[in-house]
């Protein structure tokens, strides 16, 4: 992932910036933003991804750029609520055997109702991608969940 100024409009003490996100996976796929933050607030005025995004993975753009964009907002000269104030809380999950147990829980359960079990922990967790695929892994390293790949 890669966030980059595009540009910065200030009025007296107000600012808003716009910033090009991009997301590219091992696969080829890709997915490009363009992200504003003004007042503390996010909002995401255009996405092009290839190939193209279902609407549950288009709800959640802003979990997978959220913490990326938060760093950038904090890199350099941030609008007030930059970095902290606007983003959403996470929701409190349990850290330890309890928060891995839960993991394996939403998994299973996404790939019974025949959803994305990656995406189910997401929107479980409040984390990102990467951050659901640690917590996926950990449990399956707990044997909570069966292996990846079957060893030969």
């Amino acid at each position: 992932m890669s966030v980059r100024p595009a540009w910065e409009v200030r009025e007296n003490e107000n600012a808003t910036r716009w910033f090009d996100v991009r997301l590219a996976f091992t696969d080829g796929a890709h997915v490009d933003a363009l992200a504003v933050v003004a007042g503390g607030c996010v909002g995401v005025e255009d996405v092009r991804a290839q190939p193209a995004l279902s609407l549950d993975d288009l709800a959640v753009l802003a979990d997978w750029i959220e913490d990326s964009l938060a760093e950038a907002c904090g890199a350099g000269a941030a609008p007030e609520g930059c970095g902290g104030q606007g983003r959403r809380a996470r929701p409190v999950w349990p850290i330890g055997a309890e928060g891995r147990w839960l993991v394996a829980q939403e998994y299973r359960a996404a790939q019974q109702d025949g959803a994305d079990p990656v995406l189910a922990v997401m929107c479980a967790t409040g984390h990102s991608r990467r951050k659901a695929l640690r917590l996926i892994g950990q449990a399956r390293d707990a044997g909570l969940l069966a292996p990846r790949r079957a060893r030969r």
